[in-house]
């Protein structure tokens, strides 16, 4: 005589109680956390925003200031656009300069002298535990003989900046070096018959791509918030032209500061939004 079988469902056991507590904040406090960072980064903007619209009489607002600044129709402005061309000049420049010197060399002790990586990091690091007075001070020599070789150019900047911007561009590039397996890429380019300047740009570039995009921005929301040095060495960019004309129309140089702000925010989503689509991809592929 057969039994017969139990058709009931079987419940799953039940997690003994005191097991491993979860890690991280819970959604609630992941929410307060949210609202203030977002508070925190917003208030001061809209503060901003709402400082260009006043007028003379309380309560009453204005977009004049706003309508005036992109028409072009005044040149009271014109040094601050100056400024801002020099300043993207300068931005440009930078980024060349950081993606042709210390790219290279990245990658050249990571796959040849492994030992000297914590001397470049080192020396990376440096500029920001000098503060820029003093550095200006040991610049100030130097210049002398850069205006002589290339003229005075607010673009000669650029030089300067290169090494401001070292310890945001090293820790952008040098995290995704630590994600990839260098080593094995090149030397599996190697073993098919690829050569040095192929196995570099064809081969360890494109995986290093997302630390290329994000120091490129890094350094350009360095440049465009730059003001000692240019201050110091008398060249002329967005913040000390704003400052300039700030003393004549705050108004003004509040709406510029407020466009550089919304500018290297932008700069950053895009390098984000960039960086998912390409993991999405891989991800696919």
């Amino acid at each position: 005589m057969t039994r017969a079988v139990d058709a009931r469902p079987v419940r799953p056991a039940r997690r003994r109680r005191g097991g491993p507590p979860r890690l991280g904040p819970g959604p609630a406090v992941r929410a307060v956390i949210w609202t203030l960072l977002g508070l925190f980064f917003l208030i001061p903007l809209i503060s901003m925003v709402e400082f260009t619209l006043r007028t003379a009489k309380p309560g009453v607002y204005s977009i004049d200031r706003w309508v005036a600044v992109f028409s072009g129709e005044t040149t009271r402005y014109d040094r601050v656009y100056q400024g801002l061309g020099n300043s993207l000049v300068l931005a440009v420049v930078t980024v060349a300069i950081v993606l042709i010197v210390l790219l290279p060399t990245i990658v050249l002790v990571e796959l040849r002298f492994p030992r000297l990586r914590r001397i470049l990091e080192a020396v990376c690091l440096l500029p920001i535990m000098i503060p820029a007075i003093v550095m200006v001070v040991g610049l100030a020599p130097t210049y002398a003989v850069v205006t002589e070789v290339f003229g005075s150019g607010a673009w000669t900047l650029a030089f300067a900046y290169g090494i401001t911007v070292l310890p945001y561009a090293y820790r952008a590039i040098q995290s995704n070096v630590a994600a990839v397996d260098m080593t094995t890429l090149s030397e599996a380019a190697r073993a098919l018959g690829a050569r040095w300047w192929t196995v570099f740009s064809r081969v360890l570039v494109p995986n290093l791509r997302r630390g290329i995009l994000a120091a490129s921005a890094l350094s350009v929301a360095v440049v465009l918030g730059e003001f000692t040095i240019a201050s110091l060495l008398s060249r002329v960019n967005l913040q000390t032209s704003l400052l300039l004309v700030s003393q004549s129309d705050p108004f003004v140089a509040v709406i510029f500061a407020l466009l550089a702000l919304v500018f290297a925010f932008l700069l950053l989503v895009v390098v984000d939004r960039l960086v998912s689509v390409r993991r999405r991809r891989i991800a696919k592929g």
